[in-house]
């Protein structure tokens, strides 16, 4: 990788209609609306389209840390779903909490308004 790819949109997020608010110093800011194409059977988001919001958001965060000379890659990532979502906005805001040369280890929490979502904890790998 020859440049970062902090704070800049994927085809995949795009996809989703992810929006990166912020990339830099370790930490991101990602929103995401909820749309009918997201839905799972029950008429919530569905809890892919959320994980996806979460790694796209841990990856925001670890790549701000790069400054164009390399990247990352999840290794592992575990979410704990706390609520389902049926309309609106979330976002999800990460943190990098070890920043290691071969890995980072990144929180992530994601919001609807002032209502946890989801809460996850990951490691990335370091080119």
């Amino acid at each position: 990788m020859n440049q970062s790819t902090a704070g800049k949109d994927s085809a995949f997020s795009q996809l989703l209609g992810m929006r990166i608010h912020k990339a830099e110093n370790g930490e991101s800011e990602v929103h995401m609306s909820m749309q009918d194409k997201l839905l799972n059977l029950h008429g919530k988001m569905h809890g892919g389209a959320v994980f996806s919001l979460i790694d796209t958001a841990l990856g925001q965060a670890s790549h701000s840390l790069f400054d164009g000379k390399a990247g990352s890659v999840t290794l592992e990532c575990k979410v704990n779903y706390i609520r389902g979502v049926s309309e609106g906005d979330i976002v999800c805001r990460a943190k990098v909490i070890h920043p290691g040369r071969k890995t980072h280890v990144i929180e992530a929490e994601v919001y609807q308004g002032d209502k946890l979502v989801a809460k996850a904890q990951a490691t990335f790998a370091c080119l």
